[in-house]
């Protein structure tokens, strides 16, 4: 079973004089790769949750049902969280643009985007506090010009700490593109 969610379309990487090298434009789709962390993350909460079934294996051969199925419940939250956790980040299609956090998902139609752009500024290193200088995606909306911008993407984030920066560049000048064909003015 392919997991469409974890490869971006690889049209990109052969195809440099494309900028939007896509059959369908009106499929839902990340123009890059999930980064390392975010992968090495989801990979140690999907083995915390095969632990975390076997213990419920064992809970429900010698214990109540009712133990069991929590446990198993607990399980399949920690797959689920994985599987949220892999989904995460920026997602474009002819309809607009879509940036997918843990808990929260925030579509923003291309009529809407006033402009998407590159920044140098302190960013979070991994979404924690601290705060390092990098590189921004931002994208400003119509109608919310007293609110800085929020960034989509970050060259210090899961997807691109630990990365070359040419990765970061590739998928913020994606989005650029998709948003310079499809915004309208």
């Amino acid at each position: 079973m392919p997991l469409s969610f974890l490869t971006a379309d690889r049209a990109f990487d052969t195809a440099d004089d494309v900028a939007l090298p896509y059959d369908n434009r009106d499929r839902w789709r990340r123009p890059y790769r999930p980064g390392p962390w975010r992968v090495g993350a989801a990979a140690l909460l999907l083995l915390l949750a095969s632990f975390v079934l076997f213990a419920a294996v064992i809970i429900a051969t010698t214990a109540t049902p009712t133990s069991a199925a929590t446990v198993f419940a607990v399980a399949l939250v920690a797959v689920a969280g994985a599987l949220r956790l892999l989904r995460m980040g920026v997602w474009v299609s002819s309809r607009g643009l879509r940036h997918v956090a843990f808990v929260t998902t925030r579509t923003t139609s291309w009529e809407q985007v006033v402009s998407v752009r590159t920044v140098q500024q302190p960013v979070r290193w991994l979404g924690l506090p601290r705060t390092v200088q990098g590189q921004a995606l931002v994208i400003a909306r119509r109608g919310r010009s007293a609110e800085s911008p929020a960034p989509l993407l970050t060259s210090h984030n899961a997807d691109f700490l630990g990365r070359d920066k040419l990765a970061f560049d590739r998928a913020a000048d994606t989005v650029e593109a998709w948003a310079a064909e499809y915004r309208r003015d």
